[in-house]
C-alpha cells in the first residue's frame, strides 16, 4: 500500500506550476500580446476572462488616444523664425502700409500748416518751357527722325549690296556718335532749354542710340547667316527661323523684308531696346486695361509733382545753408529728411514708368512681352537688383555688350565692370548735360556699386543682404541729389539775389 502522503510534494509542485502559468497567461492577455492564442476548449469561465481582458485592453487604448488628443505640445518652430515654414505675412505688410500712410499723412499735414500750398501749375509748366511759344526740347525730339531714316537707308543699301560692310559700319559709327553729341551740344548752347526739357530730350536720344545699335547688330547677324549658312551662330533671339506661335494673325517676316518704315518705327515706339524681326504680339487691345493704365499714369505723375514742390523743395532750400557752412550734424538731419520723399518719388516713378506707362504703350501696340521688371525688391545682392529692376536695359546689355565681350576673350569681372562703366557714363550724361555742369557725382555713385556689390555678396546674406540693398537705395540717392542741387545753386543761382533770398 502506498501512503497518500507520499504524493504530497508532487501534488504541491503541480499546483504551483498551474498557478504560475495562470498568472503569466493573465499578464499576457492584459498586455494584448497573445489574446488570439487562448484555448477555446477551456471552459466558459476561461473564455469570459479572455473577453474581459480584451475589453480592458481596448479601454486602455481609448484612454491613451484621449490623452494624445489632450496633449498641447509638439516639436515646432516659432512663426517668425527663419526655420519656420510659415510664409503668409500679408497682415504685417498691410500694417506697414497703414503705418506708412499715417506717418506720411502727418508729415503732409505738417508741411501744409508750415508752408501752405506750394504747388503752382505755372511752375510745373516752367519746368518744361521758358517761353510758351518756343518748344526747343520738342523740336530736338522731332529732329531725331533724321537718324532713324539714316539707319534704315543704310540697312537697305547693305541688303542690296550697294555698299560694303565696312562702309556701312562707318556710317553707323558716325550716325550713333552724332545721336549722342548733337543733342548735348544743343542743350549746352541753347539756354532756352530747361533742365527738365533737356533731360527729356537726352533720354529720348539715349533710348534711340540703344535701339539703333540693336537694329544694326540683328540685321548684320541676318546677313551673316544668309551669306554663310555653313557657319552656326549661337546668338539667342536673333533672326528667328519660325514665326511666333503667340499670334496666328501675325505674318512671319524674314530678312530683308523687315527693312521698311513700318517695321523700324514699330520698333522705335515698342517698349523694348532689343530688336527682333518678329516680336510676340497679343491678340487684341483691351480697352479696360488701357484706361486703367492711363488713369495710373495721370494720377501718379501728379503725385510726383506734388511731392517735389510741396515736400522736397522746402527741404532742399533749408539744406543750402548747412552745406555752405559744412555743418555735418544739420547736413545729416537734412539728408535723412530728404531720404523719405526722395525714395517715395523713386518708388512712384518706378511704378509709373515700368508698369503703367510701358504697359500702356505695349497694349496700344499689342506688344506681347510684358516682362519689364522682376522681383528686385527681394534682392539679396546688388548684382541681383541691377539685373532685375530694369529688364529692357538688362537684356540689351547682356545681348549686345556683355556676351560680345565674353566671346572676344574678356573675363567676367572685366565684362561686368565694363557694363557698370557704360551705365555710369549714361547716368552722368543724363544729369550733368541738362544741368550744364560736370561734377561726376552720378558717375561715381554708379561705379561705387562695384565694391558695394562685392562687399554685400561676400559678407551679407539673406535678409541682411536685402536690407543692405534697400539702405543703398534709400540713402545713396538723396546724397547725390543734395550734391547736384548744391553745385547747381553755387554755379547758377548764388549771384541772383532773389533766388538767394528765397533759399
Amino acid at each position: 500500500m502506498i501512503d497518500k502522503e507520499d504524493f504530497g510534494p508532487i501534488t504541491r509542485s503541480r499546483r504551483r506550476a498551474t498557478i504560475t502559468s495562470a498568472k503569466s497567461e493573465t499578464v499576457k492577455l492584459r498586455n494584448g500580446a497573445i489574446a488570439a492564442a487562448s484555448d477555446l476548449k477551456s471552459g466558459p469561465k476561461a473564455r469570459g476572462s479572455v473577453t474581459k481582458n480584451v475589453q480592458l485592453n481596448e479601454d486602455s487604448k481609448q484612454k491613451c488616444d484621449r490623452y494624445d488628443k489632450m496633449s498641447c505640445h509638439k516639436l515646432q518652430e516659432s512663426m517668425l523664425s527663419s526655420a519656420s515654414s510659415f510664409k503668409n505675412y500679408r497682415g504685417i505688410l498691410n500694417w506697414c502700409v497703414v503705418m506708412l500712410v499715417l506717418s506720411n499723412a502727418r508729415l503732409f499735414l505738417e508741411n501744409l500748416l508750415r508752408n501752405g500750398i506750394l504747388v503752382d501749375p505755372i511752375q510745373v509748366v516752367s519746368l518744361f518751357l521758358k517761353d510758351p511759344y518756343s518748344w526747343p526740347a520738342a523740336c530736338l525730339v522731332i529732329v531725331s527722325n533724321v537718324f532713324i531714316l539714316v539707319a534704315l537707308y543704310t540697312e537697305r543699301k547693305l541688303a542690296m549690296g550697294s555698299i560694303s560692310e565696312k562702309v556701312g559700319l562707318l556710317i553707323y559709327i558716325f550716325n550713333l556718335t552724332i545721336i549722342l553729341c548733337f543733342p548735348m551740344v544743343v542743350v549746352l548752347k541753347l539756354l532756352s532749354i530747361t533742365p527738365v526739357g533737356g533731360a527729356f530730350a537726352l533720354g529720348v536720344y539715349t533710348i534711340l542710340f540703344l535701339k539703333l545699335y540693336s537694329y544694326k547688330d540683328v540685321n548684320w547677324w541676318c546677313r551673316e547667316r544668309t551669306q554663310a549658312k555653313a557657319r552656326s551662330l549661337s546668338r539667342s533671339l536673333s533672326c528667328p527661323s519660325s514665326p511666333s506661335a503667340s499670334s496666328a494673325m501675325q505674318s512671319h517676316v524674314s530678312y530683308p523684308g523687315n527693312l521698311s518704315l513700318r517695321d523700324i518705327y514699330y520698333f522705335v515706339f515698342a517698349p523694348t531696346l532689343c530688336y527682333e524681326l518678329n516680336f510676340p504680339r497679343s491678340e487684341s487691345i483691351r480697352m479696360g486695361f488701357l484706361l486703367r493704365r492711363l488713369f495710373e499714369m495721370t494720377y501718379f505723375i501728379s503725385n510726383v509733382l506734388s511731392i517735389v514742390f510741396q515736400w522736397m523743395v522746402p527741404i532742399i532750400r533749408s539744406s543750402m545753408k548747412p552745406l555752405q557752412e559744412m555743418d555735418y550734424s544739420r547736413m545729416t538731419e537734412r539728408l535723412l529728411r530728404l531720404a523719405v520723399p526722395n525714395h517715395l518719388i523713386w518708388l512712384i516713378f518706378f511704378y509709373w514708368f515700368f508698369h503703367s506707362s510701358m504697359n500702356f504703350v505695349a497694349e496700344l501696340l499689342r506688344f506681347g512681352d510684358r516682362e519689364f521688371y522682376r522681383d528686385w525688391w527681394n534682392s539679396e545682392t546688388i548684382t541681383y537688383f541691377w539685373q532685375n529692376w530694369n529688364i529692357p536695359v538688362h537684356k540689351w546689355c547682356l545681348r549686345h555688350f556683355y556676351k560680345p565681350l565674353l566671346r572676344r576673350g574678356a573675363g567676367k569681372l572685366l565684362s561686368q565692370s565694363a557694363v557698370f562703366f557704360a551705365s555710369a557714363f549714361f547716368h552722368e550724361y543724363l544729369v550733368s548735360v541738362p544741368l550744364r555742369m560736370f561734377r561726376l557725382w552720378a558717375f561715381m555713385g554708379m561705379m561705387a556699386q562695384l565694391p558695394l556689390a562685392w562687399f554685400v555678396a561676400r559678407f551679407l546674406r539673406g535678409n541682411y543682404g536685402n536690407a543692405a540693398v534697400w539702405l543703398s537705395l534709400i540713402i545713396g540717392q538723396p546724397i547725390t541729389v543734395l550734391m547736384y542741387v548744391h553745385d547747381y545753386y553755387v554755379t547758377h543761382c548764388q549771384d541772383d539775389p532773389t533766388i538767394a533770398e528765397a533759399l
